[in-house]
């Protein structure tokens, strides 16, 4: 076992504070990671703060993980060290199952294994993330990452950016494309960027009239107030897709009118109460509405050397380890533009 070091919950009411664990040994299929930035999810919070239901403490979250190959597996082939390196939300999944035959681990129908807070398969040992200074991955969820970014900014890219690309390639967004986005956080500032890339329109949808001007520079060609009614209605059966990023709870159906014939809302938030959806809203015009969860590991690649190629990294703030729990605090409150990235050089 490997002696690593990294910040921790001990519980669903701690704060989070250093702690020292251990690492399996590099196994013949393994890559060890030296972690070099770790981005802050909110999901992090909710599984450290147990409003899911079922945490493992205690707890080392981080699922946006960049780092430098330490050493290889002997029968490791596609990664040696020095190499730059993602892991993403997930380190496992049953790889027999259709879905993992079809490159969607993320809907393994064992279950994948989280990259914390999960229980690997062998062992049922809890998982630890990437709130720590090093990391021991079986080779099939590694990712390469490219040296012509910012690797600070790309963490993100490895949850935020993936959950945003995922459905803009499932339902086929193109060129000249009408995509509206929900919510200007972390997910959607990725959205955004995402689907201007792909040649769409793109339309941030928003309570806050002082976003427009982010909004705006991050790629997104009109900017329109919810509250505004109005606006709202000048964009009824307009868009062809909608990302929904909003974990709050809200009226779906104001926003379903805003779909063309066979729109799509795709949610991606979780709001903590289930929304309620008039049926009309969606027969009238053959609407529907979808959910999508990360990607496969292929498809996390892909949208890896997406980035790469058109130069999408996330809007970020650095901070020290020590420093994770008032960002916790500032991102409950949606204080951050856009994402908190931990520099692991400071545990």
């Amino acid at each position: 076992m490997t002696q690593v070091k990294g910040y921790a919950a001990e519980t669903a009411n701690a704060p989070l504070t250093p702690f020292n664990f251990e690492r399996r040994e590099v196994g013949p299929h393994d890559v060890q990671i030296e972690i070099l930035f770790c981005g802050v999810c909110h999901s992090d919070v909710h599984q450290v703060r147990d409003e899911w239901g079922g945490s493992i403490f205690p707890m080392v979250p981080g699922h946006e993980i960049v780092g430098r190959v330490t050493q290889v597996g002997d029968q490791v082939k596609n990664f040696k060290e020095g190499d730059l390196t993602g892991v993403g939300c997930m380190v496992d999944s049953c790889s027999t199952c259709s879905s993992c035959e079809q490159q969607l681990e993320q809907y393994c129908e064992v279950g994948f294994v989280g990259t914390y807070n999960g229980r690997e398969y062998k062992t049922q040992e809890p998982t630890y993330g990437g709130y720590s200074n090093q990391v021991v991955v079986d080779e099939n969820f590694v990712l390469r990452v490219s040296d012509k970014l910012d690797l600070a900014r790309v963490a993100p890219l490895l949850c935020a950016g993936i959950t945003t690309y995922s459905p803009l390639r499932q339902w086929k967004v193109k060129e000249g494309d009408r995509v509206a986005v929900m919510g200007l956080g972390g997910l959607g500032h990725m959205a955004v960027k995402l689907a201007a890339a792909m040649g769409a329109e793109v339309t941030v949808l928003s309570t806050s009239p002082d976003k427009e001007a982010d909004a705006k520079a991050l790629g997104a060609h009109k900017f329109v107030i919810t509250k505004d009614k109005d606006a709202m209605k000048s964009i009824q059966n307009y868009f062809d897709i909608i990302i929904n990023t909003v974990s709050a709870p809200l009226d779906l159906n104001l926003y379903l009118a805003t779909l063309r014939l066979d729109g799509t809302m795709v949610l991606l938030g979780v709001p903590p109460e289930a929304p309620q959806v008039h049926a009309f809203n969606l027969i009238s015009k053959r609407r529907r509405l979808a959910g999508s969860l990360i990607g496969g590991i292929q498809e996390t690649q892909e949208m890896l050397d997406f980035c790469a190629e058109h130069n999408i990294m996330s809007d970020i703030e650095m901070i020290p380890i020590d420093n994770i729990n008032e960002a916790y605090d500032r991102m409950v409150k949606s204080d951050v533009k856009y994402r908190f990235v931990i520099d692991m050089a400071t545990l």
